[in-house]
């Protein structure tokens, strides 16, 4: 991986995806830009912000941001790897339910995300 597509000293921007919150809406699993932060829903979500967030910058590299998970993918070739610790936390917080967050899952949120994944 390339030092100048991640910096590991910025904190993550919260503990969820920043424009499910921002829109009242929910996510699956939830992946962290290594450049700058970003937390973002990943492509199983309905919103993908993850992705957007790499085609509205030009940041390749998420790490998963969920408990007990450090891998990172690389948008640019669709592949898995291991990179360097970043800057805590780097998970969202183990008691926020998956899919999350709390009290914003609709109950039907299996149903949803299969209809958006064409199933």
């Amino acid at each position: 991986m390339s030092d100048d597509l991640l910096d590991p000293s910025v904190p993550p921007s919260g503990p969820g995806c920043v424009e499910c919150t921002a829109e009242g809406g929910w996510w699956f699993h939830l992946r962290r830009c290594a450049a700058c932060g970003h937390v973002g829903c990943c492509d199983s979500s309905l919103g993908r912000h993850a992705s957007a967030h790499w085609r509205e910058t030009g940041h390749p590299l998420m790490q998963s941001y969920e408990p007990g998970e450090d891998w990172f993918w690389d948008f640019r070739d669709d592949q898995a790897y291991d990179g360097p610790q970043l800057a805590a936390p780097t998970s969202h917080p183990d008691d926020q339910p998956v899919p999350g967050p709390a009290g914003a899952v609709p109950h039907d949120w299996q149903e949803e995300l299969s209809a958006a994944q064409g199933g």
